[in-house]
């Protein structure tokens, strides 16, 4: 997690305005791994900034996308989810609940080069998802059974 200074510094040099909504979008990204919707992470901030707008949260979070503070994640969902940790690592999605993790023991070093070398692309990024149903849901569904 980068401090408040750095991400201060970042947003100035592409030419964004510091606002402590964008701080505390960031800040709030930052201290979790659930990958939250734009909608979870303004009702979690709203307690905090009364007159923060949904608007804002959008807003705040394509600008710190375009700056590269945070990733923007697309697992087959009505809304995109966001992360905080941008170095590039794989996801992993509940099928039931909708749960995202991180699946960190994979390298995905091997496979853009795979797939760079079996196409002649240059690979700028790559995003991996996974699906499945989580412990908690497989749980769930042997109890019931």
């Amino acid at each position: 997690m980068l401090q408040a200074k750095e991400v201060t510094q970042i947003l100035r040099a592409h030419g964004f305005k510091v606002t402590p909504q964008r701080l505390a979008v960031y800040s709030a990204l930052a201290r979790t791994t659930a990958h939250p919707q734009a909608e979870t992470l303004y009702q979690e901030l709203l307690p905090y900034y009364p007159t923060m707008s949904l608007a804002t949260v959008y807003k705040s979070l394509g600008i710190l996308c375009e700056v590269g503070l945070v990733q923007e994640l697309n697992v087959g969902e009505d809304a995109y989810r966001y992360d905080a940790n941008t170095a590039p690592h794989p996801h992993i999605c509940c099928r039931e609940c909708g749960r995202v993790d991180d699946v960190p023991a994979l390298d995905l070093t091997a496979l853009g080069a795979s797939a760079a070398d079996c196409t002649g692309y240059t690979v700028t990024e790559q995003q991996v998802y996974f699906y499945g149903i989580c412990p908690a849901c497989r749980h769930q569904r042997e109890k019931v059974h």
